[in-house]
């Protein structure tokens, strides 16, 4: 059996939250923060945001109520969960270092147990539940935006697999206020006319060449996919890398010549990234680029520079 965009080590991550502050949260009466206290160490703020799918949020120690701070939504892939993507992606410490509010939800979970981000007709509510995870992402925007100063010009969100490809849905759906997106291993809409964005957003995509879970080439999720012996209700056709990139090239209007000096980013452990950059003439300011990793599969064994150099992507692309 070959599930999709599942990762591995899911079972490691279950219950490795870290453990909230008793501190209060969010901002005083007299609009101090009280969380966390000055000169503390960062730490999840105690009260989850969400509603009936709560999510805490990491709040830094050097936030200020009176600065406007970036946020980080970090997305899972299929069958995953927040805490494991943060396992392996080990954001929160550069949260911390970088004074970004940083938060890795749950997806819904599907009658396999297996949690999924409804993105796109291809990934990944196979079985027709159907949830809005605009709606839901949005949400948690605004409600965090009334317990802390978000700069509405960095609003960032970054995914794996099912997460990238939600993380292009809210880039779609919501660019007025999304600034820019990192996906490892995502894809688009296969039909580029359901992604209609208000607004120029910055994309980051790195992919494998020998993902043979999301293929570089393009593909369909399918039944074997998913699921050997049954039936799924959902699944469908996923653009090939190439044409996911060029399609936020032409949604931000940058030039169809890639700049290739850019070095190797160092993001994968003895293979090689080869980094097109399609900057040139994006409107708004804002940037393109694809991160090819040469002979990476879909889970590549990505080295400290990953999360560093993704950082510095999207902390480099606030809106104008």
């Amino acid at each position: 059996m070959r599930t999709l965009i599942a990762l591995p080590f899911l079972a490691l991550a279950l219950g490795c939250s870290s453990s909230s502050s008793s501190a209060s949260s969010g901002l005083g009466a007299d609009g101090s923060s009280g969380f966390p206290e000055a000169g503390a160490l960062g730490d999840f703020d105690p009260t989850p945001f969400g509603g009936s799918r709560p999510v805490k949020l990491y709040v830094p120690s050097k936030y200020a109520p009176s600065t406007p701070t970036p946020l980080l939504i970090l997305l899972h892939g299929y069958s995953a969960s927040g805490a494991a993507q943060e396992l392996l992606f080990d954001f929160k410490p550069l949260a911390e270092a970088n004074t970004v509010l940083y938060m890795y939800p749950d997806g819904t979970v599907d009658k396999l147990g297996n949690r999924f981000w409804n993105a796109s007709d291809a990934c990944c509510d196979f079985f027709g539940v159907p949830v809005d995870d605009v709606a839901y992402l949005t949400s948690l925007i605004t409600e965090i935006e009334t317990r802390y100063n978000v700069d509405p010009k960095r609003i960032y969100f970054a995914g794996h697999s099912n997460g990238g490809f939600m993380s292009y849905r809210m880039a779609c759906d919501q660019a007025g206020k999304v600034a820019a997106i990192a996906s490892l291993a995502g894809a688009m809409w296969d039909d580029p006319s359901k992604c209609k964005p208000g607004d120029a957003v910055s994309v980051l995509e790195m992919h494998g060449t020998a993902d043979d879970v999301v293929l570089w080439d393009g593909g369909t999720t399918s039944t074997d996919s998913i699921w050997d012996g049954g039936t799924i209700d959902g699944g469908g056709p996923y653009p090939s890398v190439p044409t996911t990139v060029g399609d936020w090239v032409t949604l931000d209007s940058c030039s169809t010549t890639p700049n290739t000096s850019a070095p190797d980013p160092g993001i994968v452990a003895g293979m090689q990234t080869s980094v097109s950059d399609y900057a040139s003439g994006c409107r708004n300011h804002t940037d393109v680029e694809l991160w090819t990793m040469h002979g990476a599969g879909h889970i590549p064994s990505i080295t400290q520079s990953f999360g560093t150099q993704v950082f510095k992507f999207l902390l480099d692309h606030p809106k104008p």
